[in-house]
């Protein structure tokens, strides 16, 4: 079959045999082909004009750039391509977080040749493969409060502490130093007019800003 008629896919995932038993599976069937893959973002943003994709595939754990910035700056540039995280961790924060990015849905690394083939299909037809703890986490953070004083990292940093998490634990959940953790909550108890943890938490829950 031409290639002109099927879709473009892209893969970006740093662990060889992931990557090319993905590729084999795409590449068996007739309505999608694998233009190219890569083991790291940079590189597939850097040929992202050439290789024109309507689906990309990104691993979250990547050398360099990792899968959440990558996803968004693949967004902000190109809003059209559809990006389908694909990670080992079903139901977690990181997960949350990518399509939070512009992520339209996950697969898991262990998923089946038809579980693979169905995820591509339903993002393809407008659809969001997840799982539904997932999409409820999706659909409460849209009932935040819209007003939020909080940007949007700011809000993630006091639903972590929120958590019981520590300023390390939030360093390395949002791949961020504990530096820039401590300078965020700094600035989350400026716009919220508290002096503790305990009353952020408070009044954040109160007006509904996580």
């Amino acid at each position: 079959m031409n290639n002109y008629f099927r879709s473009r896919i892209v893969i970006v995932e740093d662990n060889d045999a992931v990557r090319e038993g993905f590729s084999l599976i795409i590449n068996s069937v007739s309505n999608y082909y694998v233009v190219n893959a890569y083991d790291n973002a940079e590189d597939a943003i850097k040929n992202l004009r050439k290789d024109a994709p309507e689906i990309v595939l990104m691993d979250l754990e990547l050398p360099g750039i990792n899968g959440i910035e990558a996803i968004g700056v693949i967004k902000k540039n190109n809003p059209n391509i559809q990006l389908i995280v694909n990670t080992i961790y079903e139901n977690s924060e990181l997960v949350f977080q990518a399509l939070c990015a512009g992520a339209s849905g996950y697969i898991t690394k262990n998923s089946s040749h038809t579980e693979l083939l169905d995820a591509i299909d339903e993002v393809i037809n407008g659809g969001a493969p997840m799982s539904s703890k997932i999409a409820k986490m999706v659909v409460n953070s849209f009932q935040k409060n819209p007003n939020s004083p909080l940007s949007s990292r700011e809000t993630q940093v006091l639903e972590l502490l929120s958590k019981g998490k520590s300023y390390s634990m939030i360093a390395q959940e949002l791949f961020i130093t504990k530096e820039t953790a401590k300078s965020h909550i700094k600035n989350i108890y400026s716009k919220l007019q508290v002096n503790s943890k305990s009353e952020a938490i408070a009044k954040a829950t109160k007006e509904k800003l996580i």
